[in-house]
């Protein structure tokens, strides 16, 4: 089976529906965790305690339809970062991947009884030395693994705008820098190191392990699938992109992102959709008063299929899609590319 981590997508794209899919076919399906309270609404509403509530439930839909691997993302810029993660623990998922912010404190909520593995998201050697010298230092801990997402990746990213195209910030070349920290570690504890960010085929798949890496991270590819929990008009926009679709855009979370062009977006940059007031405080970096659109509302009503209100992040080679598939096809497909770029190269690995 091919290492593949599918990477957690908020708003409401990749849930219980696509996680437990790419589980059930030997991968590591991820719920995303971000703005589950506007997809768990009751009434009277409460925001954060919806949020919990919707964690709990995708989890334990998760749990009825896989018996694989489900881990959950959990942005560190999340105003509720720390429930988040306590839910996580507290349900027993497999995993909990951190990124959008260094995840220092991460360890602090396990307990002796914790079963929950920790992996930080990180787009530089620089971060991974940081958390894995405070986690030693403060916990005795070290990750279990660590993703390193490089400059193609979608959604939002870790690196200032000028540098996104600068083979200096590569994913080739941050690969071995992570894998250096992740290896000074050896004595202590093996940590896997695992490539993400714009990867798209089998024979990128195998060009990521020849570099160190023990699995990739993949997002984009699972949108335009079946299983995939954002709604068709979502999907389509995928499907119906060229390269030139792309853009990259600040986000009010205070990081560029890459997503796809669109009337929303267009709208945005006209000055139109400035928040009058904050009803959920989603993001600790946002404040209203000065951001340019409330970015929880258009994640939200890009996933349900809205898209005059709302966008679609995205990697860097989304645009190669053309249809929506099953996810067993797409992993099917990148199993065959792994296996005939392995051929070509000449050096058969171990899968």
């Amino acid at each position: 089976m091919l290492p593949i981590i599918q990477g957690g997508m908020g708003v409401g794209i990749s849930l219980s529906g696509l996680a437990s899919a790419v589980a059930n076919e030997g991968g590591i399906g991820v719920i995303s965790s971000a703005g589950l309270g506007l997809l768990y609404r009751r009434k009277p509403g409460d925001y954060l305690k919806d949020c919990i509530w919707g964690l709990k439930e995708e989890l334990r839909k998760s749990r009825e339809k896989s018996k694989g691997t489900i881990g959950v993302n959990i942005m560190v810029a999340l105003s509720n970062f720390a429930d988040m993660v306590r839910t996580t623990i507290a349900e027993k998922a497999d995993i909990i991947f951190a990124g959008a912010g260094l995840p220092l404190d991460l360890p602090s909520y396990l307990s002796t009884s914790s079963d929950t593995k920790l992996v930080p998201i990180v787009s530089s050697a620089r971060a991974a030395k940081v958390i894995c010298e405070k986690w030693h230092t403060n916990y005795n801990y070290l990750p279990d693994a660590i993703v390193v997402e490089g400059p193609k990746a979608g959604g939002h990213l870790g690196f200032k705008r000028e540098n996104l195209e600068d083979a200096n910030y590569s994913l080739e070349k941050l690969v071995p820098e992570v894998l250096a920290i992740a290896t000074s570690y050896k004595d202590k504890k093996t940590i896997p190191v695992i490539a993400a960010g714009g990867i798209s085929t089998g024979e990128d798949i195998l060009r990521f392990i020849q570099l160190g890496a023990s699995g990739v991270q993949i997002g984009s590819l699972f949108v335009p699938t079946d299983e995939c929990d954002a709604s068709d008009a979502f999907k389509q926009i995928y499907v119906n992109s060229s390269q030139s679709d792309l853009m990259i855009i600040q986000s009010p979370v205070g990081m560029p992102g890459r997503a796809f062009q669109g009337d929303f977006l267009d709208s945005v940059s006209a000055g139109n959709e400035i928040p009058k007031s904050c009803p959920y405080h989603c993001i600790k970096t946002c404040d209203y008063s000065k951001s340019p659109y409330c970015i929880i509302k258009a994640l939200y009503n890009a996933s349900k299929g809205r898209m005059n209100r709302g966008y679609a992040f995205a990697g860097a080679n989304a645009y190669l899609t053309e249809k929506i598939s099953s996810v067993r096809e797409v992993i099917s497909k990148l199993k065959k590319e792994f296996i005939a770029a392995e051929f070509l190269s000449g050096k058969e690995i171990a899968h």
